[in-house]
């Protein structure tokens, strides 16, 4: 093979398709030589041609570029690129025996063999350790990028759903682990047409986003330790380890060709769509799977070590992920791939928005210091491209850089407040009832610079962490299976198992425990901002106790769709519960409500459309040993142009025994109906608002130890 060339172009990055060939343009800014090679398989160690670029014609600043005449869609490539390897104290760590895939690759063919150490850019078995050279070839080991013609899907005329942010509903999935279980009973399963199948059920459910944990290109047989269970290998199954940031992970598509997972993720879009469902997609750009000086050259360490990535002296990397290395974000280079990424993926891949994992460290300097405003998180939020998507951080870091409420406006942000909260506080423990009312209310104290509430991602769990079913079932992490002596996932999890740790036949404590569970989802569903509820929470699913399942791609990561008794009362509890908060303006309203605010003007509480109350009408018990808090939300708001409503009264209690609490009066004839009462056995538990049950006008209501009360006025 011996194509014609040309200079091509500096700009846009990436491979570039037109009519005549292919522009290929990599940025690297101290490499000495590149060279681009065309491979006919992703299996050939040889390729058909390779490409000198010369640095005279074929170089604008930073940028390497060339036209191919005659290469087109499908055309497989890489780039080998030379320079100095010198990683103290220059950080540069270039190596031409290893063949690198192109950042901006739109779709990857092949697979990583990370065992091999071909692809390590040092000789592992080396007393000079990474301070080594390695001379031998990576090619047979390593993925192949793959030029990609603009997509030819046919949108349909697509339309992005634009759910207001107050109005939406986050249903946090793994898109393998959503279908892969034999129970998921889908044609496809484990891949983003099994997404499709089960779009009935998230409708049902009354979801308005789905957000998918990372879909990007990562190494899926990447070996993370052995389960002492089973003996089996446990490989890399989340993917919060990104290769490919451009493109969609091949596992997940049903036809293997290279370059089909594109189409199918497409397809998977578009049929959400047009059920009305958003795609969020959770983003990696904290760091890469090239992990720290001891990992594989694959991409960004080969292209310009000292570019891409915050590093120590020059050899050692920065470790503010917890992976490894951390990505240089705030340096332009970094910024411009990073912003280039999120508009293909809201362009071409018509998605709707993203959540940020560890996203303060976009709001790090290259010495680590907080930027926030003048950071790139400020650029993403003030994109012409990104304005009008949803935005949503993770706002802390594995440093201990904690920032919930700090980031730019326009940014959403995961409450993690919100879920320690409500979680001591239905456990029972003291001193919660202020802080469990801040959170219901919005969390002014921690938000009062945004807007709305809504910028509040309120949740209870995620795939971080216990299911709602196990938070009430163990007190204890057990995460043996994960090969790490249950040193892994978090410690404190203010969780309990009432009693007995894990599963049990007990009936009275299995009740118990469902009706924790809805204590918590009520308080979810009934508090200011944007719930966000785990996928599998509603068929009340289990991990055994495992808080950190990364590395189970098995049935204990997965979501099952067994069926039972247990199952479907969690599961009407909980899509009854959203649809009443659905159908309701006034629990949803975008307006802080805090009991310890007060508007400078006129002294009252901030959120007058909220009373707060205790066992008795206008006295909420603030103190140290309380554990119940009530609250009358007006229908009525405060401002004419926000839609009316009916009033509800809400009781929550922790409290081990039963109490009676009084109701705010009401004029005749509206009378207090009952939505919901905890303790009541299903389906009395929770009812349409068409059957709530009428109450007597006696003024109180008795509520039992450890439930929750939903009362609306009509």
């Amino acid at each position: 093979m011996n194509p014609r060339t040309s200079t091509g172009r500096a700009y846009p990055l990436g491979a570039t398709v037109n009519h005549e060939g292919t522009n290929f343009a990599l940025f690297s800014r101290h490499a000495t030589r590149v060279f681009l090679e065309l491979y006919d398989t992703a299996d050939d160690a040889r390729p058909a041609a390779s490409l000198e670029l010369d640095p005279r014609r074929n170089r604008t600043g930073d940028t390497w570029h060339q036209f191919v005449h005659g290469v087109g869609h499908g055309q497989l490539y890489g780039y080998r690129v030379d320079g100095p390897y010198a990683p103290e104290p220059a950080g540069h760590r270039y190596n031409v025996h290893k063949l690198l895939y192109d950042p901006y690759a739109r779709a990857l063919a092949g697979r990583y063999h990370l065992e091999n150490d071909a692809l390590y850019g040092y000789d592992r078995a080396s007393p000079l350790g990474d301070l080594s050279f390695c001379t031998t070839d990576s090619a047979r080991y390593t993925v192949r990028s793959m030029v990609l013609a603009p997509s030819v899907v046919d949108w349909e005329d697509d339309q992005p759903p634009r759910v207001p942010l107050h109005e939406s509903l986050i249903y946090e999935v793994h898109v393998k682990g959503f279908t892969a279980h034999p129970s998921s009973a889908v044609s496809h399963p484990g891949t983003y047409l099994g997404v499709i199948e089960k779009i009935p059920h998230l409708l049902q459910l009354g979801v308005t986003s789905v957000e998918l944990l990372p879909v990007h290109e990562f190494n899926e047989g990447e070996p993370i330790g052995t389960d002492p269970v089973t003996g089996r290998v446990l490989h890399n199954y989340w993917g919060y380890s990104t290769l490919g940031f451009f493109a969609p992970e091949q596992s997940y598509a049903v036809t293997t060709s290279p370059g089909e997972s594109v189409v199918e993720f497409q397809h998977m879009v578009r049929a959400l769509h047009k059920a009305g469902i958003e795609v969020i997609l959770d983003v990696v750009f904290n760091h890469t799977g090239e992990g720290n000086e001891r990992g594989p050259t694959l991409s960004f360490r080969g292209l310009d070590n000292s570019i891409y990535y915050l590093l120590e002296g020059g050899r050692r990397y920065k470790n503010y992920s917890g992976c490894g290395n951390t990505l240089r974000c705030n340096h332009p280079v970094v910024k411009q791939f990073i912003l280039d990424c999120l508009r293909y993926w809201v362009v071409e891949m018509h998605v709707d928005g993203f959540r940020f994992d560890l996203a303060t460290i976009l709001g790090r300097s290259s010495s680590g210091e907080w930027i926030g405003d003048r950071s790139l998180l400020y650029d993403i939020g003030g994109d012409p491209v990104l304005r009008g998507c949803k935005l949503i951080a993770e706002a802390w870091d594995a440093e201990g850089m904690y920032k919930v409420g700090g980031f730019p406006e326009g940014w959403a942000e995961w409450n993690g407040r919100f879920r320690d909260d409500v979680r001591r506080f239905i456990r029972g423990d003291r001193g919660t009832v202020p802080e469990l009312a801040r959170r219901i209310g919005g969390s002014g104290d921690l938000f009062a610079r945004k807007s709305s509430p809504a910028h509040s991602v309120n949740f209870l769990t995620c795939h971080d962490g216990f299911t709602l079913r196990d938070l009430v079932s163990y007190r204890e992490k057990h995460n043996l299976r994960n090969g790490e002596n249950n040193r892994d996932g978090a410690g404190e999890n203010f969780s309990e198992s009432w009693g007995v740790e894990g599963e049990t036949d007990d009936p009275a404590l299995r009740e118990l425990r469902r009706r924790l569970a809805k204590n918590l989802l009520t308080i979810l569903m009934v508090s200011r901002g944007t719930p966000m509820l785990l996928g599998g929470d509603e068929l009340w699913r289990t991990q055994q106790g495992n808080n950190n399942t990364y590395c189970q791609d098995n049935e204990l990561g997965w979501m099952s769709w067994a069926s039972g008794a247990e199952v479907e009362e969690m599961h009407r509890f909980a899509r009854l519960l959203v649809a009443l908060r659905r159908q309701h303006p006034a629990l949803r309203r975008p307006i802080f409500a805090d009991p310890f605010a007060v508007d400078g003007a006129d002294s009252r509480p901030v959120g007058a459309d909220i009373t707060w109350h205790g066992v008795e009408l206008g006295r909420p018990d603030w103190s140290f040993h309380s554990h119940t808090l009530a609250l009358h939300v007006r229908g009525t708001p405060k401002a004419e142009t926000e839609v009316e409503d009916l009033d509800f009264h809400i009781v929550l209690s922790a409290y081990a025994k039963p109490l009676s609490f009084q109701l705010p009066p009401l004029p005749a004839p509206i009378r207090w109906h009952r939505i919901i009462d905890t303790a009541l056995p299903s389906p009395e538990d929770i009812v349409p608002l068409g059957e709530a049950v009428r109450l007597p006008r006696q003024g109180t209501y008795g509520v039992k130890g450890r439930s929750a009360v939903v009362l609306v006025a009509k």
